[in-house]
């Protein structure tokens, strides 16, 4: 499992589920967690450094950079390519779950979820990076 000490960062535009996402990693033991309402957002907290993120967990369908957008503008800049990425999204479509994997996403997570599928997702993704 990812360390719980890590600073998580939860990207999603709606308010309600970064609540949700943030409640379910708290349950988990994660507590050092910052939020962004989409990856224009999200990439600049990264950039910052402040706090240095070790885990992102994003959302697919976002305003001003999607998910997809901004998974591949982590794996694609060296600095930030190392972070794990898990998706979260309603998008259950073969080609699109293909089309993150070819980005480099580390997991992926289906909505709706409940707080046992975060755990088992983010369990399979630190496996399958080891």
């Amino acid at each position: 499992m990812f360390d719980l000490n890590l600073n998580v960062l939860v990207v999603d535009d709606m308010a309600s589920i970064r609540r949700i996402l943030i409640r379910c990693l708290n349950n988990i033991g994660f507590m050092k967690i910052v939020e962004a309402s989409n990856g224009e957002e999200a990439i600049s907290l990264i950039k910052s450094k402040n706090p240095e993120i070790g885990l992102i967990i994003s959302d697919w369908n976002m305003p001003i950079c999607t998910g997809i957008d901004f998974l591949r503008r982590v794996k694609a800049d060296p600095e930030m390519s190392r972070i794990p990425f898990v998706m979260v999204t309603s998008e259950a479509d073969k080609s699109q779950v293909l089309e993150a994997i070819k980005s480099g996403v580390n997991g992926y997570i289906l909505k709706p979820f409940t707080p046992e599928d975060i755990l088992n997702r983010l369990q399979e993704a630190h496996k399958r990076m080891k």
